[in-house]
C-alpha cells in the first residue's frame, strides 16, 4: 500500500512528520517507514474520516472499544463538566472523589456475580497485572505464598506489559523481548474448529481441554498454581468462542485445586457479546475480572478491576503486614474518566444497548454466513458484535495461504480502498463495529468487505494470460 498523506503532502505533511518522530505500537516499524500512517482527522457515528477526506466505516470500533461511536456528545459534555469541577485528583492515601465512588457502586451492582470491591486503573494491561498481583496476594494472605503460577491459553491476548505479554499466547508478543516470564504456562486454545481431533465432538473436546488443565496443575503441583486467566471470548487471538460447557468444566477443576479464575473482560465487557459481561455469555464465574475499552466507550482511558469479597479480605490481610496495599497508579480513579464511564453506562442502559446488539448481531451473522460459499471463506465465527472470517487458499482442504503472502493483510489494505476498516489477525478478518451500528450500516460494511475480498482474491489468484 502506498503512503496515505493528506493533500499538500511534502516535508511538513503529517505522514512525513509521523514517520520521522512517532514510534507506533503494534506496528511493523520497517513497513511503516515505507507506507506511513492513515491520519484520522474526525469521526461521526460509526464512521471516521482521514485527513485527505476519505471516509471509512470503522468495522473495529477503533481497537474494539468505541462502542458508542465517534460523536457521542453526552460523553464529551460529561468530561467537560467534571473537568470544570475537578480535573484531576488521585485515590492514594485515603483520597477519593464523588464520581469514583459512584462508578464503583454502579459496577458492583452490575457485576456478573457478587463482588466486594473495585480498584481503578488506566488501561486494560494495567488491570491484567493488577489481577495477577491480587491473586498472588490472595494466596499469601491465606498462608499459601507458593501459589504463584498462572495458566493461560495459546492464542490469548492479555496486553503488552511484561506480565500481560507473558500471559498472551501469541509468539510475536514475546519473541522480541525474551518472554514469557517464568511461572506462566499455556494450555490449548478452546477452538474446536482448529484444535479438535478428527471425529472429536465439541463435548469430547471440552472434556479433553479440562483434563489437560487438571494435568497441568498436577504436573506443576496444586500448591504452586495461583490462577488461570481467560478471555470469555478470544479477541486479539482471532475471535474464538469456546464450546458450550467449557468454562463449567474448567471451573470444576479449579475448585478442586483452589485455583482462581481471572476474567479478562477488556473487550467483552459492556455489551459486546449481547450481555453486560462476556462471562455471562459463556457461563464463567470469575473471582477477579478486569474491564476497560467500552467502560468509557474509549472516550477516556480508564479500566476497572473487580474482586470478590473473599479476595479483597485476604489481600487486605496480606497488605496489613506491610502497612499498605502498595499497588496502584497516578491516574487510578481519575475523576474525569469516572464521570465519562458513568455517562456511558447510563447511555447503554437508557438505549437498551443489549437488546440492540442482540438484534443487529443476528443481521451481521446472517450476512457473514452468506459468504460461506465464497472460494476463500473457511470459517465464520463469533458472537454478538464480534466476528471473524477465516480465509484459506482451499477452504475444503483447509489449505492455508503461504505465511509469506500475508493474505489477511492484503484483504485489510484492500478494504481500506473500499472505505472499510477491519483487522487482519493472521488470515482471519475481524469485525467489532461500534455497538450503535444499524442493520443498514451492517449491509454497507458487508458489501464493502465482499468487494474487497473479491479484489484481493484476484491479486492472490491472477487469471491466466
Amino acid at each position: 500500500m502506498t503512503p496515505i498523506d493528506p493533500p499538500g503532502s511534502g516535508e511538513n505533511s503529517i505522514g512525513v512528520r509521523d514517520r520521522a518522530a512517532h514510534w507506533h505500537p503494534h506496528t511493523d516499524p520497517r513497513r511503516h517507514e515505507q507506507m506511513g500512517p492513515i491520519a484520522i482527522a474526525r469521526g461521526d457515528g460509526v464512521h471516521v474520516e482521514d485527513m485527505a477526506g476519505r471516509r471509512y466505516i470503522e468495522g473495529m470500533a477503533g481497537l474494539w472499544c468505541a462502542s458508542l461511536g465517534f460523536s457521542e456528545k453526552r460523553l464529551i459534555e460529561a468530561a467537560q463538566r467534571q473537568a470544570m469541577a475537578l480535573p484531576f485528583y488521585h485515590t492514594a492515601n485515603h483520597r477519593s472523589s464523588s464520581p469514583v465512588v459512584e462508578l464503583a457502586e454502579t459496577l458492583l451492582a452490575m457485576a456478573p456475580r457478587p463482588m466486594g470491591k473495585v480498584l481503578f486503573v488506566t488501561t486494560g494491561s494495567e488491570g491484567i497485572d493488577t489481577m495477577v498481583k491480587m491473586a498472588w496476594a490472595y494466596h499469601r494472605g491465606r498462608g499459601k505464598p507458593g501459589k504463584r503460577k498462572i495458566i493461560s491459553r495459546n492464542r490469548a491476548y492479555h496486553g503488552a506489559t511484561v506480565m500481560g505479554a507473558s500471559l498472551s499466547g501469541i509468539p510475536a508478543m514475546q519473541s522480541t523481548f525474551g518472554l514469557p516470564l517464568p511461572g506462566v504456562i499455556h494450555a490449548t486454545c478452546p477452538h474446536h474448529w482448529r484444535e479438535g481431533r478428527p471425529g472429536e465432538s465439541e463435548a469430547a473436546f471440552t472434556a479433553r481441554l479440562a483434563a489437560e488443565i487438571e494435568a497441568i496443575i498436577a504436573r506443576e503441583g496444586a500448591d504452586t498454581v495461583a490462577a488461570i486467566i481467560a478471555e470469555p471470548v478470544f479477541a486479539g487471538g482471532g475471535v474464538i468462542v469456546p464450546p458450550a460447557g467449557y468454562f463449567e468444566a474448567v471451573q470444576a477443576v479449579l475448585r478442586r485445586h483452589d485455583v482462581l479464575l481471572l476474567a479478562d473482560e477488556i473487550v467483552t465487557g459492556f455489551g459486546r457479546t449481547g450481555n453486560w459481561w462476556g462471562s455471562q455469555t459463556v457461563g464463567a464465574v470469575p473471582d477477579i475480572l478486569v474491564s476497560a475499552k467500552a467502560l468509557s466507550s474509549a472516550y477516556f482511558p480508564i479500566a476497572a478491576v473487580m474482586a470478590t469479597e473473599a479476595v479483597y479480605q485476604s489481600v487486605a490481610e496480606a497488605s496489613a503486614e506491610a502497612g499498605v496495599f502498595a499497588h496502584g497508579f497516578t491516574f487510578s480513579g481519575h475523576p474525569v474518566g469516572a464521570a465519562v464511564a458513568l455517562e456511558a453506562i447510563r447511555i447503554y442502559q437508557e438505549r437498551d444497548i443489549l437488546a440492540h446488539v442482540r438484534r443487529v448481531s443476528a443481521h451481521l451473522f446472517a450476512g457473514l454466513n452468506a459468504l460461506r460459499g465464497h472460494p476463500l471463506v473457511a470459517e465464520v465465527r463469533g458472537i454478538g458484535l464480534m466476528a471473524a472470517v477465516e480465509l484459506m487458499a482451499d477452504p475444503d482442504a483447509r489449505t492455508p495461504f503461504p505465511p509469506a503472502l500475508k493474505f489477511g493483510r492484503i484483504v485489510e489494505q484492500t478494504a481500506l480502498r473500499h472505505g472499510l476498516i477491519v483487522r487482519a489477525i493472521g488470515d482471519a478478518i475481524a469485525f467489532a463495529p461500534p455497538l450503535i451500528i444499524t442493520e443498514a450500516e451492517i449491509d454497507q460494511m458487508l458489501a464493502r468487505f465482499a468487494a474487497a475480498l473479491d479484489e484481493a482474491m484476484a491479486q492472490a489468484r491472477p487469471l491466466p494470460a
